[in-house]
């Protein structure tokens, strides 16, 4: 039988009263991205963007960051929907990739990933959060969450996509999720053959479609997932 891996500890980020997976001032993270998506309202996102200490922007979310009065650290994208005002304003850290392999989400993830200092010494997984990349087209939106689990598993990144209602996180193998009860939880299979669970409201299954493992409940403060593979988990904030 698999051993049992834990996710990462949750803790409160400026003392929130809500569980998350990750803790400290900024919420522990190599990066913060910021996706140019629906801007963030929730308090714990806003929160993790005033305290990061590496906060990358998609080029086209830099308006509205602004608007907060929060500065970037770096500014990344091809430019197109970028005002010549901020370009010249912000030339001395805006990073323009013009290649249209990959989109603005994945420009600055790699870019924070080439540039910023990784614990390479011990092979941890740097820690990425990932704001605003939901909203406004569906598409992206899908796109978005569904590179998760490329960063993760091409990039070695362990990837957090907050939005104003939960959070994704991508996982591999058999693993225990810290919840509380009554906690929404979705789960997306990607690779998984074998697929099972303890301590939510329905067991669930080797799913084929993306919809069958949505809306599941989280029984108590942790959950496991039992399986072969690579799933995305969603689980809401508390409220």
């Amino acid at each position: 039988m698999p051993s049992v891996r834990h996710s990462p500890p949750f803790g409160g980020v400026g003392g929130g009263s809500f569980p998350i997976p990750f803790g400290g001032v900024g919420g522990g993270f190599c990066a913060v991205i910021l996706a140019a998506g629906d801007f963030p309202t929730h308090v714990l996102p806003l929160r993790i963007l005033r305290t990061t200490d590496n906060l990358i922007v998609c080029d086209g979310a830099l308006k509205d960051l602004l608007e907060y009065e929060i500065e970037p650290t770096a500014v990344v994208g091809d430019g197109d929907s970028l005002p010549e005002e901020l370009k010249q304003r912000y030339a001395h850290i805006y990073h323009h990739i013009s290649e249209q392999e990959f989109n603005d989400l994945t420009k600055a993830t790699l870019f924070a990933r080439s540039h910023l200092k990784m614990d390479a010494s011990t092979h941890t997984r740097p820690r990425f959060c990932y704001l605003g990349a939901t909203g406004k087209r569906e598409d992206h939106t899908l796109g978005n969450i569904s590179l998760m689990l490329y960063y993760y598993r091409q990039l070695a990144i362990d990837p957090v996509m907050i939005t104003d209602y939960g959070y994704f996180v991508a996982a591999s193998g058999t693993m225990r999720f810290e919840s509380f009860p009554g906690q929404q939880v979705s789960i997306f299979n990607a690779t998984c053959k074998e697929l099972s669970s303890n301590g939510l409201k329905w067991d669930i299954y080797p799913f084929n479609e993306l919809w069958q493992g949505t809306l599941n409940e989280a029984l108590s403060n942790e959950f496991t997932i039992h399986t072969d593979g690579d799933y995305l988990i969603y689980r809401t904030h508390k409220v």
